[in-house]
């Protein structure tokens, strides 16, 4: 007798899919690969053609951004700090896209904003020797815009970050302070030499942890407990700012005047976890996405680019003709957007993912999604693909000074194989890329 069960062929609706028999026997079907060869070729190329990622350009400002902060509780509030002296910092709605309060911090640069952890209130240091505190929500009908609190100190501010569970925050300039948000008088000082340090972050992991970097060259790391800085590293050049890793506690990635990156493992500092090479000059700022697993720098090369973390290049380079040096740039905390602030007064916002469809998706488009993203992991390492995949362009300025260094880069090489070749062996030492550019580990 013949069976047939309805269950296997008849639809339940008739909104559903009609169900269709399916042998699995790869026999039956040679041409599988080549066929999904070609659908990895074509949802490759048409990522590159939907690479859209410039969203909107906030423009308010009549100096360059110097600095941007996150609202810890909304996705939509952005704060910003510029040079000018005038309603220097403001605060941004991102879904209207508009100024929604501007304050008139300070006098001057204003060279640091953070915000408290409860979002409740931000912090903002400038070039008049000030620290102040401002109400997040801003004054209401009738009122002066007045600050909280503001603390007079003996030297200039470069920078600000605040804990990310007590009420506490720290400041660099001369040396590091630590700060009670209730005293006029920082609770602890740490200095380690005698230069000026340009920027401190506080760890979000292990939050008595701090790093700064100083203009000798330093990359120090200091506990809040013992209120004495633990070691640091020296490289050949200036490093501008660090960021940490918000998922693994102890990795941390340092933006460098030599147009490079470091990650680094604070457990072994002499050598880094990873060299980050693209950018073509010195790049100024870095943020972490809140996954961990990538990273956005700024740099004075007019661009900004997304690294993996484990990666040595990046996987994508945003730049418009109008973009001038990128002085400070952020990842929203929804992971999805890239905000950055450069010297023609604009902050820009752009997606993480360039090709990424904004809005609501119907479940075909996730499901036709997931099978594209499948299918290129799966073919991304043949030629024309990678090819396709990997391609950028670049303005002429960035694309002529890349095969200027790469020349350079190959000129170095050069000799150094000569030299390793005409000398005695031993007598001069094979230092890795990762090595060449640690001078010191101090403890």
């Amino acid at each position: 007798m013949l069976s047939r069960n309805p269950d296997n062929y008849v639809r339940e609706t008739k909104l559903d899919l009609q169900r269709v028999p399916r042998n699995y026997d790869p026999t039956l079907h040679p041409f599988e690969v080549p066929r999904e060869y070609m659908r990895a070729l074509n949802a490759t190329k048409l990522e590159r053609v939907f690479a859209k990622p410039f969203l909107a350009s906030l423009d308010g400002h009549r100096d360059g951004v110097s600095c941007l902060a996150k609202h810890p509780k909304s996705l939509a509030t952005v704060l910003s700090g510029a040079c000018d002296g005038e309603a220097s910092v403001r605060i941004w709605n991102l879904t209207k896209r508009k100024c929604i309060r501007a304050v008139p911090a300070h006098e001057g640069f204003v060279r640091g904003i953070c915000t408290r952890f409860c979002g409740t209130s931000f912090f903002t240091v400038g070039d008049d020797k000030t620290v102040k505190q401002w109400k997040m929500d801003g004054p209401g009908f009738g009122e002066e815009e007045e600050p909280l609190h503001t603390i007079l100190g003996k030297t200039v501010y470069t920078g600000i970050d605040h804990h990310w569970k007590e009420a506490v925050f720290a400041t660099c300039g001369q040396q590091v302070d630590i700060w009670d948000e209730q005293r006029t008088n920082p609770i602890c000082s740490m200095t380690w030499g005698f230069d000026s340090i340009s920027s401190v972050k506080f760890n979000p992991i292990e939050t008595f942890l701090l790093g700064s970097c100083a203009s000798d060259r330093n990359i120090v790391l200091y506990d809040m407990r013992q209120a004495t800085p633990l070691k640091k590293v020296i490289l050949d050049m200036r490093t501008n700012t660090i960021c940490w890793n918000p998922m693994e506690a102890f990795i941390f990635t340092a933006a460098n005047e030599d147009y490079n990156l470091y990650t680094f493992d604070m457990r072994a500092l002499d050598t880094p976890v990873m060299v980050h090479m693209d950018h073509v000059s010195a790049v100024l700022d870095v943020d972490y996405s809140p996954t961990g697993k990538e990273f956005v720098s700024a740099s004075f090369d007019k661009s900004i680019r997304i690294f993996p973390m484990d990666k040595g290049r990046s996987r994508e380079v945003y730049h418009t003709k109008r973009m001038q040096h990128v002085i400070c740039v952020k990842w929203t905390s929804d992971s999805k957007y890239i905000m950055c602030g450069s010297d023609e007064m604009n902050i820009r916002l752009w997606k993480a993912n360039a090709s990424e469809k904004l809005g609501v998706l119907t479940s075909r488009e996730k499901a036709a999604k997931d099978y594209n993203q499948k299918l290129k992991e799966k073919f991304q390492h043949h030629p024309h693909i990678k090819r396709i995949a990997r391609h950028r362009h670049l303005p002429k300025s960035i694309y002529s000074q890349i095969q200027e260094q790469r020349i350079m880069r190959e000129a170095r090489r050069r000799k150094e194989v000569n030299r390793l070749k005409h000398s005695k062996p031993g007598s001069v030492p094979i230092v890795s890329e990762k090595k060449k550019h640690i001078v010191a580990v101090v403890k």
